[in-house]
């Protein structure tokens, strides 16, 4: 270990789960990597409550090793950055499926002044039986496009890639607290929005060299990375389209409730007034569904509630209810004009097309009324924890605490 930590220059850091069948070979390639570059480095290996002798292989290799107490592939790294003492991070995975040993462009691009440089496979190579073909020709293209659309990174190609290079100061200034697989995304989104610098490297992959399987679950761990881009990204995932959806379906109801439309030869009648008043709750859905989304990235310190924001304070089991009971309290006055108008003919048979007409509608106004209620009561445990902290609860007024960083538990490897 280098007596003076002003002089380390790159960290490698190495996230560790019972890997000790690849541990040793991937801190030796980063240290040889290190030393053909002629760079003052070290190797630290995050070791996130390994039991297969895993940090005792990477001690014995030339790293240092650091106790990860927050369980997780973002919990460790959020660790190892937190102890690395380089100027520069570079991590990568310990199943030796990365080109640990090739780290000169990472480093070369650093040292220009990039802030984040993250690896892109398909540019460097995927070697066959690399990756599952549901990863490399759905899972992470589509993650990635949505990535690139909607914080505008044109640039990047490769949103998962697990090598990537950062400067330490820069990144941890950024907060990041997931400590998931979704740690990936949440670094690029949090740079991205601090309009940080990013560009792409190439690099390769290759089959890893562990027998037992990936830490990686498709499903749970690609709906996870979804999850993240849907928090902080409401509006182009959730709020634009729940508008658009909402006021078309509002305009299709108001104008075939009261008769057939014709729109270039075209009829529309009933059918059409059920769609519309289908896209009116699908639309109120996908409003109310991004208004939760930001208040769980604020409530969970994931995000910071800003001017843009604001609009979620609606959301209140207040103005949630009183909206509610006024829309169902007319769909309730709809109705019954609808059975009183029944009643008239001896409630006997009628026009199934004029009956729609108003039943529909007021059938969608009850249930919205319903929607909204029970939205405004969720609304309200999601925001629980805003007004705890300002009965005098630990954390600012309004906004909590972030989650926990490895920095604020404890380490038991810790002595005084």
């Amino acid at each position: 270990m280098l007596a003076d930590p002003a002089q380390v220059e790159v960290s490698v850091v190495l996230p560790c789960l019972n890997e000790a069948e690849t541990i040793e070979v991937c801190v030796r390639k980063a240290l040889a990597g290190l030393a053909r570059l002629g760079v003052t480095g070290e190797v630290l290996v995050a070791d996130n409550g390994s039991t297969d002798g895993s940090p005792a292989l990477a001690a014995a290799a030339g790293a240092t090793v650091v106790h990860a107490p927050i369980r997780g592939y973002g919990g460790a790294l959020i660790r190892g950055i937190e102890a690395a003492r380089g100027r520069y991070v570079v991590m990568g995975d310990a199943d030796d499926s990365y080109e640990l040993g090739n780290l000169g462009p990472f480093v070369a691009e650093l040292r220009t002044g990039t802030d984040v440089v993250i690896g892109n496979r398909f540019k460097g190579g995927i070697a066959p039986g690399a990756m599952p073909a549901l990863h490399r020709y759905l899972g992470n293209p589509v993650l990635s496009w949505l990535g690139r659309l909607l914080f505008r990174l044109p640039g990047v190609g490769d949103f998962h890639c697990g090598l990537r290079g950062f400067n330490r100061d820069r990144v941890r200034a950024l907060g990041l607290c997931m400590a998931g697989m979704e740690f990936a995304s949440e670094l690029v989104i949090r740079a991205a929005l601090a309009r940080y610098s990013i560009t792409e490297v190439p690099t390769t992959l290759r089959p890893d060299g562990r027998s037992h399987p990936p830490h990686l679950r498709t499903w749970r761990d690609g709906w996870r990375h979804l999850r993240f881009l849907l928090v902080f990204a409401p509006k182009p995932t959730l709020l634009v389209p729940g508008s658009f959806i909402g006021c078309a379906g509002l305009l299709g109801t108001a104008l075939l409730v009261t008769g057939e439309r014709h729109v270039f030869g075209v009829s529309f009648d009933v059918g059409a007034l059920v769609y519309s008043c289908l896209a009116v709750l699908v639309g109120a859905q996908l409003l109310i569904f991004g208004g939760f989304a930001r208040l769980y990235g604020v409530q969970e310190g994931i995000t910071r509630e800003d001017k843009h924001a604001r609009w979620t304070r609606w959301l209140s089991f207040e103005r949630c209810v009183t909206a509610g009971l006024l829309v169902g309290l007319a769909g309730l006055v709809a109705t019954l004009v609808a059975v009183t108008d029944w009643g008239r003919t001896g409630f006997g048979a009628l026009d199934p097309r004029e009956t729609l007409r108003a039943v529909m509608p007021s059938a969608t106004a009850i249930a919205l009324g319903v929607i909204l209620i029970f939205s405004g009561l969720f609304a309200s445990l999601l925001s629980l924890r805003t007004s705890v902290d300002a009965g005098g609860a630990p954390g600012a007024a309004g906004i909590p605490s972030p989650r926990p960083t490895a920095e604020a538990v404890p380490d038991p490897t810790h002595q005084p």
